[in-house]
């Protein structure tokens, strides 16, 4: 019901209408001027006929030496007017008759009252005219039921004039004309409708896209453009100025969605930093607890002089000095830590050979592979490019090993690290995976052992000289690369792996 009140509501419909009605009203008042108007210009189209040719003729006998034979003349303007003729001298003698029957099927309607010489002629019948000179009336011939218009006048030599014209029955010639035009109404009515509705469409048209795009518009969209016709008329003129509306508002809205980006960038960063600022002091507070307390017990021991011998007091030192170092060690991962996960930190990617830096991380960590008394493995042959930034691919790779060497344990009456590379030709990266002799970790450790300060096992981590932020740092690093990376236990140990890009990737 909505959608035909609507459709009633259109430009599309009220014009058709419109038009419709235009064309409904003109034909109606065809018909009505057929009825009342028509049977008056009939008749004064014949009175004015009659009118000129008995001035014609009167010319003819007022002058006629100008035109030869008079009758020749008279003969043509009776056949071609369809007229009957019949002029009487002064004595009312014929002088000329186009039809030898007109005096007599006349009758009683050509009776003359001869007065005085300037006197009218009258007649029986309805008198449309009257002059000085001539009078036109109409009658019905009896008999034969003819309607007539005839004109009796006097010319100028005094000759007496007489015209008949027969005439239709102009109530009947009416009634047929309406009938046509009853017809033609239909007929005007389907066609015009037809026309219409394609003028209508045509003109509503380009309204109905004006307003789908002004739709699109409200919805913050503004592909869609107007498309100007040749005509360059009033709704090309309105579709030009929507265009350029749109494009205003396009870049208006799209300088607010920047600036508006832009200050929730700025938001953020600052949300980033102030949550930064917490983590790092949460993490400081909670990891430097253990090393003040040992400097400060340390240091009061020497300053009480609990223990005089020199070896003792070495002793005290030397741990105060390596728990500063661990500290300063541990405040300087912090803030790197800090840097790669609230995206702070700039990388120098280039193009470098992965073999040359896993060779030469394996050649410095020898003496701790020694210490540890660990069988090492690796497949580095040939040379693999690739593009990263080598001083972090260096950390991770550097507490892949360490961590591999440190926690490897006896399996089989060995311990053992392995370092070998997998290239992934699909995704065009290479796979580092570095394995180690182990017991396996729980699934809680492989669901946390990336967080910050997560110890799989305390006492031994702190042992090993471990703070819990190394593979917070990989996971960082790999972030910022959007690699993947990971670990999972393997038949007789673990395996952590990372994914870089092959140089032809940049």
């Amino acid at each position: 019901m909505k959608n035909k009140i609507i459709m009633f509501k259109s430009i599309r419909t009220k014009l058709f209408l419109s038009l419709c009605i235009v064309v409904i009203a003109i034909i109606v008042s065809l018909i009505i001027l057929n009825n009342f108007v028509l049977s008056r210009f009939y008749e004064n189209n014949k009175q004015k006929k009659l009118q000129n040719v008995y001035e014609t003729i009167n010319r003819y006998y007022k002058d006629e030496t100008n035109y030869g034979d008079i009758t020749e003349e008279l003969d043509k303007i009776s056949i071609n007017n369809n007229f009957d003729i019949l002029i009487k001298n002064n004595e009312n003698v014929s002088i000329y008759s186009s039809n030898k029957d007109f005096y007599s099927t006349m009758g009683n309607v050509m009776v003359w009252a001869m007065r005085e010489e300037k006197s009218v002629p009258k007649r029986q019948g309805n008198i449309l005219k009257a002059t000085e000179n001539y009078t036109i009336s109409k009658y019905r011939e009896e008999g034969t039921n003819i309607n007539y218009m005839v004109l009796m006048a006097k010319l100028d030599n005094n000759y007496k004039l007489f015209m008949r014209m027969p005439i239709a029955s102009i109530k009947e010639s009416v009634k047929i004309s309406n009938e046509f035009l009853y017809i033609v109404a239909i007929f005007v009515i389907i066609i015009g409708g037809i026309v219409l509705s394609i003028v209508s469409r045509k003109f509503t048209k380009p309204i109905v896209e004006l307003n789908e795009i002004a739709k699109n518009m409200s919805n913050l969209d503004f592909s869609q453009k107007y498309k100007t016709s040749e005509e360059n008329d009033e709704i090309d003129m309105l579709g030009n100025s929507i265009n350029i509306l749109s494009d205003k508002l396009e870049k208006t809205i799209g300088q607010l969605k920047r600036n508006n980006s832009e200050l929730e960038k700025d938001i953020e960063e600052k949300s980033k930093i102030d949550e930064m600022r917490r983590s790092f002091i949460s993490d400081v507070s909670h990891e430097l607890k253990t090393p003040i307390a040992l400097i400060q017990g340390y240091s009061e021991g020497l300053i009480e002089n609990v223990n005089s011998d020199e070896e003792s007091r070495l002793f005290y030192a030397e741990v105060i000095q390596d728990e500063a170092t661990k500290m300063d060690r541990l405040v300087k991962q912090l803030l790197e830590l800090m840097k790669l996960e609230y995206g702070k930190m700039q990388f120098n990617n280039k193009e470098f050979n992965l073999i040359e830096l896993e060779k030469e991380i394996l050649r410095k960590s020898m003496v701790m592979i020694e210490k540890e008394n660990v069988k090492l493995e690796d497949k580095l042959e040939g040379e693999i490019k690739v593009f990263a930034d080598d001083f972090y691919i260096e950390q991770v790779l550097t507490n892949y090993i360490t961590n591999a060497i440190k926690y490897s344990c006896e399996i089989n009456g060995e311990k053992k690290v392995k370092i070998e590379n997998e290239i992934i030709e699909a995704e065009n990266k290479v796979r580092v995976k570095v394995f180690n002799t182990f017991t396996g970790f729980s699934e809680e450790d492989i669901n946390h052992i990336w967080n910050r300060f997560y110890k799989v096992d305390e006492s031994r981590n702190r042992d090993k000289g471990g703070n819990g932020i190394g593979l917070s740092l990989v996971k960082a690093i790999m972030n910022n690369y959007g690699n993947d990376f990971g670990v999972k236990n393997v038949a007789g140990g673990v395996e952590f792996f990372f994914d870089l890009d092959i140089s032809k990737m940049k």
